[in-house]
């Protein structure tokens, strides 16, 4: 787990293009790779496992993802029949 103050490095898509290729199609090995380029070996394994799980290099977007898949008018109407609904168990309660 990282550290509250920890800094991390941030690598290119080049860079990480070329670590990538260089052990998928060289078969360098990971320790090889680690010392050429300063990248730790966990990092690159991640990347390889990413590679071929994805078929290529692919970013996912950092942050939390938005919500804007329902409209306002949609989330109105949703909550007016919630509403409606709410009052239709509380009638049936009493």
């Amino acid at each position: 787990m990282a550290s509250k103050s920890q800094q991390f490095k941030k690598y290119t898509k080049e860079q990480k293009l070329k670590i990538i290729l260089e052990k998928v199609e060289k078969g360098v090995s990971y320790s090889e790779l680690e010392t050429r380029y300063q990248v730790p070996t966990g990092t690159i394994n991640t990347w390889v496992y990413q590679y071929r799980k994805n078929g290529g290099l692919v970013e996912k977007p950092k942050g939390r993802p938005k919500n804007d898949e329902i409209d306002y008018k949609e989330r109105y109407e949703i909550l007016k029949k919630f509403q409606d609904y709410l009052e239709v168990v509380d009638r049936k309660k009493k």
